[in-house]
């Protein structure tokens, strides 16, 4: 059997590594020159079962449009003609009602937590080093903050996830680089929460799926799906149809365009995030546990003598251009917390697009056309969720039962679902 999977980020490579361990023949296919270079390269690092959370969730449609008039925001919303746009944004505040949050965000815990072990696995068997770190703190700089986050610590608690909700005095305790002036009501400490640098780990699962005979093709862009008889036959190229017996979706953002003649519908919708890398300079004043802005929804991660800080969610502009406003405000954020830790002048910046649905999960397994499975639709959880949902996909197209419950991140979902 031989398998074509379409993209070779985070995604796309652990289930090509997973499909090879099943004794498939793997093709993988992307347009970049290497693995992990769009979503999966400069991300948050964040390894999450807690805080796998859908970004639809109550509070969010009246900060989507208080967006409109703030400089800066930790979403930017630009209004387009784009219908595409629109239809996303009718099915997203659908979804940000109690209940339905509640729902989206057991179905990604669930999720989370698999990969989470999975990622174990494959960590302890390879010895794999990723710039790991243990623990998140999340911090909220004022009461309003904390009382939005309720309904997560309602879940957690259910869950029997270990937490701890601080005062600003144990914040500071537990994380002595964060600086008195920044104004803290507090923080939720999630002792078990992880945080790695994806594109390292997707680079080294890349050589052991390629050790193992998986053929890797880059600067292969394909442009679509042949099919015939209800059966995806091959995948265009500008070079050429390359054919296999199945294909694994795996593109990201790009999928969307990819399931195009296929029949497959799917609200998928890009949502543009961005990060700054920047040389720590003073290690004393940097960071040893990860932490999250609560109120600015960005993450700041120390990934060997580096720090990552990562966030913003703009949605309306497709092109991936660098937006200063976005930087900006990662940029105060990180100087809020630990402003003599980094080179801040010397950062590095990135965007990347998220591939979002608009109720959270994403969406694994077969479609109805008969050799089509999809991996996709992570959002910003990719990273917590690529070993899990890889392993779970591998397992559906090898004929094998998957090792936990699909409910809800099936395409079945949208298939019922109304408009």
């Amino acid at each position: 059997m031989h398998v074509l999977v379409v993209g070779a980020g985070i995604i796309g490579v652990t289930t090509a590594f997973e499909l090879r361990q099943r004794g498939v023949e793997v093709t993988v296919l992307d347009r970049r020159p290497g693995v992990a270079q769009e979503a999966s390269y400069a991300n948050a690092g964040v390894i999450s079962v807690a805080y796998a959370r859908p970004w639809a969730q109550p509070g969010m449609p009246r900060k989507v449009l208080a967006s409109l008039w703030r400089r800066q925001s930790a979403l930017i919303f630009r209004p387009t003609l784009d219908a595409a746009q629109w239809r996303w944004l009718a099915r997203w505040l659908g979804e940000c009602r109690l209940e339905r949050f509640r729902r989206n965000k057991q179905r990604m815990q669930r999720l989370a937590e698999y990969s989470r072990a999975v990622l174990h696995e494959l960590r302890r068997r390879h010895a794999i080093d990723y710039e790991q770190r243990q623990g998140w703190l999340q911090l909220f700089r004022s009461a309003a903050d904390i009382e939005a986050t309720k309904p997560s610590i309602e879940l957690l608690a259910e869950a029997g996830m270990p937490h701890r909700l601080l005062d600003a005095a144990a914040c500071r305790v537990l994380e002595p680089a964060l600086i008195d002036a920044t104004p803290l009501a507090g923080g939720l400490h999630l002792p078990e929460e992880e945080t790695g640098n994806c594109a390292y780990f997707a680079r080294r699962i890349k050589d052991f799926a390629a050790q193992a005979g998986v053929a890797f093709r880059f600067e292969t862009a394909v442009t679509g799906l042949r099919l015939e008889g209800g059966r995806v036959v091959a995948a265009r190229t500008a070079i050429g149809d390359v054919t296999a017996d199945a294909v694994v979706l795996a593109a990201g953002a790009d999928s969307a365009r990819l399931l195009r003649g296929t029949g497959v519908k799917l609200p998928l919708y890009p949502v543009k995030g961005y990060s700054l890398t920047v040389p720590i300079s003073r290690f004393e004043f940097a960071p040893m546990v990860s932490v999250m802005d609560e109120a600015f929804k960005v993450a700041i991660t120390r990934m060997g003598n580096r720090l990552r800080v990562a966030g913003a969610a703009e949605i309306g502009n497709r092109k991936l251009a660098l937006r200063d406003t976005a930087l900006g405000m990662l940029l105060r954020v990180a100087r809020d917390w630990f402003p003599g830790a980094a080179a801040y002048a010397q950062a590095r910046t990135w965007v990347g697009a998220r591939p979002m649905l608009p109720d959270g999960p994403p969406v694994l397994g077969p479609t109805a056309v008969a050799n089509l499975f999809l991996n996709l639709g992570h959002g910003s959880t990719g990273w917590s969720m690529a070993c899990g949902s890889a392993r779970l996909v591998a397992d559906l197209v090898a004929g094998r039962p998957p090792q936990i419950d699909l409910e809800g991140l099936t395409v079945e979902r949208f298939a019922r679902a109304s408009p």
